[in-house]
C-alpha cells in the first residue's frame, strides 16, 4: 500500500490507484502498466493519493482479495477519498462490491478512458463517438446493473444512478440512431477521401501508441503548433493538414493514440476516425525509441495488432522518434532487438527537429506511384490553360515552347489520361475549325 503526501483542497479528484497481478508475470512490464494508469489518471484530472497493489489470480467477487478489498476501504476513509480507480477490468458483480465495502464510487481503466475522450471530445462526432462507446460498454451490464440497483439505491455506484426495466432497450436504441448517424458521417467522409484523391493528394496518418510523440512530429512535418502535452491521449478529434513533398501534394493527419488491450467495443465505436488510419495511402507508425526494447516491442505488437487486419497491404514507415534521448550504440542495440517489427525504420527527433527531411524522402518513395509522360499541348490559350492545370495536379520536370508546347510531366495515371483526352478535345475542335 502507497500514500501520496500530496494534498489539495476538496476530495473529488483524489482517487486511488488499484492493480492486480497475475502470478508469473513480468514484473518490469507490470510495472510500466501501472505507470499507464497514474498517467491516465492525470489526464482525467485526477490527482492520486494512494495506491494498492496486489498478486494473486482473480477473485470473482472483489477482483482482488476480502482482505485486501478491507485494507482498500480502510485507505478510502483514512485518505477521504471519494472515487478507486483500478487497473484490472471489473464485472458489473465487482464494482458492485467493492463500492459497497468502500463506500464509494468504483471505476476501472475502461471507463477512465471514457471519461478522458469524454473530456476530450470537441466536435459532434467525436461526443457521438464517446457516447457510442460508453453505451456499449454498458449494454452488457444493463441486466445486472438493474437487478442491483433493485435492491437498494447505490447512488455511488458505477456513477449511474436509477434504472427501469426498459434500460437495456433503451440503450440499444440509442445505439442504433448513434450507428446511423455516425455511418452517415462515414460516408460524407468517403466522398471528401475521394475527392481529395481526385485532385492529386495521397493521403498519410500518423498512428501509433498513445504520448509517443506524434503531435510534436505533426508539427515539425507540416510547420503547424496542433495542441502537444506529455499527457496521454490530447489527440483525441483528428486534424488533417497539406503536406508538400517536392511536388507530390499529400493530406497529412494526425490520429487518436493507441493503448495496450483497447476493447472491441472502444475500438468499434471510433471506428470512422480510425478509418482516417486504415483508409490511408500510407501510415507513419510514431514509436518513443528512448523507451526500452521489450516496452518499444509490446507497443509495437499492440500497433500492429489494432492496424494489421484493416489496412490491406497499405505500406507502414516506423518513425522511431525522440533520438537526441540516445547515442548511436544505443539506438544500434535497440534496433537489433525490434528491427524485425519495424519496417521501413526512420530515425527522427521530432522535438528537435532532427531526421525529418530523411523521414520526407522516404514518405516520397512509399507513395502511390505516378507516372512519368511526354505530353504534346497545343500552343494556344486553351493549350497554356491545359498547361496551368497540370502545374496544380502534378510535377511539371520540363516545358519546351515550339509550334506547340511539349511537356515532361509526372502524376497519377487518372491525371495524365485525363490531360490526353483534353488535348484530344482540343485537337479534334481545331481540326474541325481548319476544315470549315
Amino acid at each position: 500500500m502507497k500514500i501520496s503526501a500530496e494534498k489539495k483542497s476538496g476530495n473529488g479528484n483524489r482517487v486511488i490507484l488499484v492493480k492486480r497481478t497475475s502470478p508469473n508475470s513480468d514484473p518490469e512490464r507490470e510495472k510500466n502498466l501501472f505507470q499507464e494508469l497514474r498517467e491516465l489518471a492525470r489526464a482525467a484530472g485526477y490527482l492520486p493519493v494512494g495506491e494498492l497493489t496486489q498478486t494473486r489470480f482473480p477473485d470473482s467477487r472483489y477482483q482482488l482479495g476480502r482482505g485486501k478489498i478491507e485494507e482498500l476501504a480502510e485507505l478510502v476513509r483514512s485518505t477521504g477519498t471519494e472515487k478507486v480507480i483500478f487497473f484490472n477490468r471489473l464485472s458489473t458483480i465487482q464494482l458492485f462490491n467493492i463500492s459497497e465495502m468502500c463506500g464509494c464510487q468504483v471505476i476501472d481503466k475502461f471507463q477512465l478512458i471514457l471519461e478522458i475522450f469524454a473530456k476530450r471530445a470537441t466536435t459532434h462526432r467525436s461526443r457521438l463517438q464517446v457516447e457510442l462507446a460508453r453505451l456499449k460498454y454498458e449494454v452488457p451490464r444493463a441486466r445486472a446493473v438493474v437487478s442491483l440497483l433493485k435492491k437498494e439505491e447505490r447512488p455511488g455506484f458505477m456513477g449511474l444512478g436509477d434504472y427501469e426495466e426498459s434500460y437495456e432497450q433503451d440503450l440499444k436504441k440509442r445505439i442504433t440512431r448513434i450507428e446511423d448517424e455516425l455511418e452517415s458521417a462515414e460516408k460524407d467522409n468517403e466522398s471528401l477521401r475521394a475527392f481529395r484523391h481526385r485532385k492529386g493528394f495521397s493521403i498519410i496518418s500518423l498512428a501509433g501508441y498513445t504520448n509517443a510523440g506524434k503531435s510534436t512530429l505533426f508539427n515539425a512535418i507540416v510547420n503547424e503548433s496542433a495542441e502537444v502535452k506529455d499527457m496521454l491521449f490530447t489527440t483525441l478529434v483528428p486534424t488533417t493538414r497539406a503536406l508538400d513533398l517536392g511536388g507530390r501534394k499529400a493530406l497529412l493527419t494526425d490520429t487518436v493514440g493507441f493503448i495496450e488491450d483497447l476493447p472491441h467495443w472502444l475500438v468499434d465505436a471510433f471506428k470512422s476516425t480510425l478509418n482516417e488510419i486504415f483508409l490511408s495511402d500510407l501510415i507513419l507508425l510514431v514509436v518513443d525509441v528512448s523507451e526500452k526494447p521489450e516496452i518499444i516491442l509490446q507497443k509495437l505488437s499492440t500497433a500492429h495488432d489494432t492496424l494489421w487486419d484493416r489496412i490491406q497491404g497499405v505500406p507502414i514507415i516506423t518513425v522511431l522518434n525522440k533520438t537526441d534521448l540516445l547515442d548511436e550504440s544505443e539506438l544500434a542495440t535497440i534496433m537489433e532487438q525490434i528491427g524485425y517489427m519495424a519496417p521501413n525504420p526512420v530515425f527522427v527527433s521530432a522535438k528537435a527537429g532532427t531526421g525529418i527531411t530523411a523521414l520526407k524522402a522516404e514518405i516520397i518513395k512509399h507513395l502511390p506511384p505516378w507516372s512519368f509522360y511526354s505530353l504534346s499541348l497545343p500552343n494556344s490559350e486553351k493549350g497554356m490553360s491545359i498547361l496551368s492545370w497540370l502545374y496544380e495536379e502534378g510535377i511539371v520536370h520540363r516545358v519546351e515552347y515550339g509550334e506547340g508546347i511539349t511537356v515532361d510531366y509526372e502524376s497519377r495515371t487518372e491525371i495524365i489520361k485525363r490531360a490526353q483526352a483534353l488535348i484530344k478535345t482540343e485537337e479534334i475542335l481545331n481540326n474541325a475549325k481548319a476544315t470549315e
